[in-house]
């Protein structure tokens, strides 16, 4: 296995033979300038997207300035070169709330960008379950559907008995004091009666389209 050696990274050249995507870049505590020079390593020895995660909008615009030709998304807070073509594989991105639009936004712009054809549905959270009920039939069109919930994260459970895809949950922080920042919504998920649901770390949008990316891939092999 092959790496570059930058002095402040080791970068890893192979893990797009290994797992189909270059390595994902993880923003915060890296300088502009770090995260261009990492950047233009992975571009330089890959085919496939370059993501750069969490990076806010000075910093982007720093790093886009010494690599041109990537995209910013302000509220996924993501850099993007080279995505990927859309695929048949529809991911849905069920939010619960307004509120968790960024963690959601996160998912689906990840999930476009290694290839995923992305089907957003906001606001439909279990307080008014009618709304999750009108979608239901949108839902159960996908591959595979990432819920993000805060609060009491219900809506996994309730997504889980509605569709017979893969279901990935998104723990969020969004909620009152026991809330626990996410951590409320972590282990409802965990404990749901609706079997088989994936769980991913609390406001990690980024890892539930990975996640979903793992199970295209094993799919594509497959056929």
């Amino acid at each position: 296995m092959s790496t570059a050696d930058l002095g402040f990274a080791r970068v890893d050249l192979d893990r797009e033979d290994r797992q189909g995507l270059p390595e994902v870049v993880y923003g915060p505590g890296k300088t502009p300038a770090q995260v261009a020079a990492i950047v233009q390593t992975l571009l330089a020895h890959n085919t496939g997207p370059v993501l750069v995660t969490r990076v806010e909008a000075e910093p982007a615009r720093a790093v886009l300035a010494e690599v041109p030709g990537g995209r910013y998304s302000p509220g996924a807070r993501l850099l993007v070169w080279r995505p990927a073509p859309a695929t048949a594989f529809t991911v849905a991105v069920a939010a619960a709330g307004t509120s968790d639009g960024p963690v959601a936004e996160e998912a689906a712009e990840v999930a476009a960008a290694v290839g995923f054809s992305v089907d957003t549905v906001t606001d439909v959270g279990v307080a008014g379950i009618h709304r999750l009920l009108a979608e239901a039939d949108r839902l159960r069109e996908a591959d595979a559907v990432i819920v993000v919930a805060g609060m009491e994260g219900a809506l996994a459970s309730a997504v889980g008995g509605l569709v017979a895809c893969p279901v990935i949950a998104v723990p969020t922080s969004t909620g009152y004091g026991a809330g626990l920042e996410g951590v409320t919504a972590l282990l409802a998920m965990h404990a749901s009666c609706a079997a088989g649901i994936t769980v991913v770390n609390i406001d990690s949008g980024f890892g539930a389209a990975m996640a979903a990316f793992r199970l295209a891939q094993v799919l594509r092999r497959s056929r």
